[in-house]
């Protein structure tokens, strides 16, 4: 099988195309020949080195949708031939077979396609249990940080789906404006606005870094802020004990481990919204596997509006009919 691997940090230019052999499912593992799969901001950041936890050489984990073709031992929810997805971490995703953890896993509905699944697994998962977590009240005012990417847009429609009254999405540039109003956000702001729509009562940061600050300035007195990205960052403490505000940090491997019913019910709810039109998962990019330095470059420039997706399988025909954009 094809894989990709990095050997060096450094930009999307150290990612490498290799062949690897088939891994082998271990107890309550699916092996899944991937038919799509997701590219994040937490995938791009690893490459980097910036989360000073990866070592190299370095694999990256994150979402898969494919076709279910052996089972390791325990497996009893599963079946060879089902199309599920999931998300993965120690075998990695970019790769034409790859390991799934079967708690991760869910099925496919019929008539669903693998990149709207892969656009679903984990950021609709992170979308909803960042709400979840915040229980905004419809009265409340929400502000979404990395709005226009693929968890933020997401939470930009099941917000205004739950009813919430004023989402203001965050941005890099006003280009993703009209993007983000199509979906529902109430006011658009650029991370070098003057103001960030403050205040509001819930902060859903998918950027961290030096934003972090920004974003819990922004937040009323007796505001919450779920921090669910890789950027790191640091705040006053003062701030927090001044205006009784309170963080958050939201990891989906231990929401899928410590919640399994809501997460579940997470699942199916996010397959109806889907199924039924009222959410509408973005796709920016299909890109071939082979190519998956051309999709860090995407999300290294803030340039997607939506989903990043690569695709296995013969790169000619994937080519032939991507729809990336620059």
């Amino acid at each position: 099988m094809r894989r990709v691997r990095f050997y060096e940090y450094g930009g999307p230019e150290v990612l490498r195309v290799e062949d690897a052999e088939a891994p082998k499912p271990g107890p309550g593992e699916l092996l899944v020949r991937t038919e799509a799969i997701g590219v994040t901001l937490p995938s791009v950041r690893k490459v980097r080195g910036e989360d000073g936890r990866t070592p190299l050489p370095g694999v990256l984990g994150g979402e898969v949708a494919g076709t279910v073709i052996a089972l390791g031992s325990d497996v009893t929810d599963f079946e060879v031939g089902d199309r599920i997805t999931s998300l993965t971490f120690s075998g990695g995703s970019y790769c034409e077979l790859a390991i799934a953890p079967g708690f991760m896993a869910s099925r496919i509905p019929d008539g669903a396609s693998a990149v709207q699944a892969v656009a679903l697994v984990r950021s609709g998962h992170v979308a909803l249990a960042a709400l979840a977590t915040a229980r905004p009240l419809v009265s409340e005012s929400v502000l979404i940080t990395g709005a226009a990417s693929g968890v933020g847009h997401l939470a930009v429609q099941l917000a205004k789906l739950q009813g919430i009254e004023r989402v203001v999405a965050a941005v890099s540039s006003h280009t993703k404006a009209e993007f983000l109003r199509g979906l529902g956000a109430d006011e658009i702001v650029t991370y070098d606005s003057k103001h960030w729509g403050e205040p509001v009562d819930v902060v859903l940061d998918g950027v961290g870094g030096d934003l972090l600050p920004r974003a819990l300035s922004a937040l009323a007195p007796g505001g919450r802020l779920v921090f669910f990205n890789s950027g790191g960052g640091t705040v006053p403490a003062f701030d927090l004990l001044a205006g009784s505000k309170t963080i958050t940090g939201l990891t989906m491997a231990r929401f899928a481990n410590t919640q399994r019913e809501l997460y579940d019910q997470h699942g199916e709810e996010l397959w109806k919204l889907t199924m039924s039109g009222q959410l509408q998962p973005a796709i920016h990019a299909q890109i071939p596997l082979a190519d998956a330095a051309r999709a860090h470059e995407i999300i290294e420039a803030r340039a997607n509006l939506g989903k990043v997706v690569l695709l296995p399988g013969n790169d000619a025909a994937v080519r032939q009919n991507s729809s990336a954009k620059p």
